[in-house]
């Protein structure tokens, strides 16, 4: 795979360049799903409760637009927040959700290079830093992994034509350690191993039971989210 990184710091964590590089990806086939959206596509029901489709576009948008402005402050050696408080990031969304398909999708796009020329161009300093997200403090180089993340989950939770068995497997891979980890460490001591039925599943689909985004026969939801 390709460096996404030609301008930027050659030393940085291999494993944060293929993070990039898989959000890149992540990123061209959210496009190309949204290209040609209709007015009426994008005004209607997502698979999230109460978001539209493009309730979910202009989260996108502005989680990615977030992220510039945490690494514009790591450059600057300041650590700024990626929205301004949740109430700001929660209006911005609604106001951006009723616009018509064209603008949503061009916001998309717009976001996504700037996110993505802000990794290209960011120093050593820079990925040294940190920013705060909604949840907490975050190292500036965890953001590619958030990403991705936001990129893949989001993108299935469209609701058009593209769900959990089209996430790369490269993160499927990535994302299962993480969450397996995290769904043990709600547990009792020693109670660290998936149901069987879970651990039956095909990956793509044991990812998305994790993530709240699927259900399997005969296990409760796995309650982290």
């Amino acid at each position: 795979m390709n460096s996404p990184l030609s301008d930027g710091n050659p030393d940085l964590d291999p494993a944060v360049v293929r993070q990039i590089a898989g959000c890149v990806a992540a990123h061209a086939r959210l496009l190309c799903t949204i290209d040609r959206l209709t007015n009426d596509q994008v005004h209607g029901a997502s698979l999230l409760a109460d978001w539209t489709v493009g309730h979910v576009l202009t989260h996108l948008a502005r989680n990615a637009d977030g992220f510039v402005g945490m690494i514009d402050g790591a450059e600057r050696g300041e650590v700024v927040s990626q929205y301004p408080s949740p109430a700001s990031r929660n209006a911005d969304v609604e106001s951006g959700a009723g616009r018509p398909a064209a603008p949503l999708i061009a916001d998309v796009g717009a976001a996504i290079a700037r996110l993505e020329g802000a990794w290209r161009r960011t120093s050593a300093a820079g990925w040294a830093g940190s920013g705060l997200t909604i949840i907490g403090p975050s190292p500036i180089t965890e953001l590619p992994a958030r990403r991705w993340r936001e990129v893949e989950v989001h993108h299935a939770d469209l609701g058009l034509g593209f769900g959990p068995a089209d996430w790369s497997r490269e993160y499927v891979r990535f994302e299962l350690v993480r969450m397996q980890m995290l769904w043990a460490s709600r547990l009792p001591m020693g109670m660290t191993t998936l149901p069987a039925a879970a651990r039956a599943a095909p990956p793509h689909r044991r990812l998305a039971w994790l993530l709240g985004r699927a259900t399997i026969d005969g296990l409760a939801p796995a309650g982290i989210y």
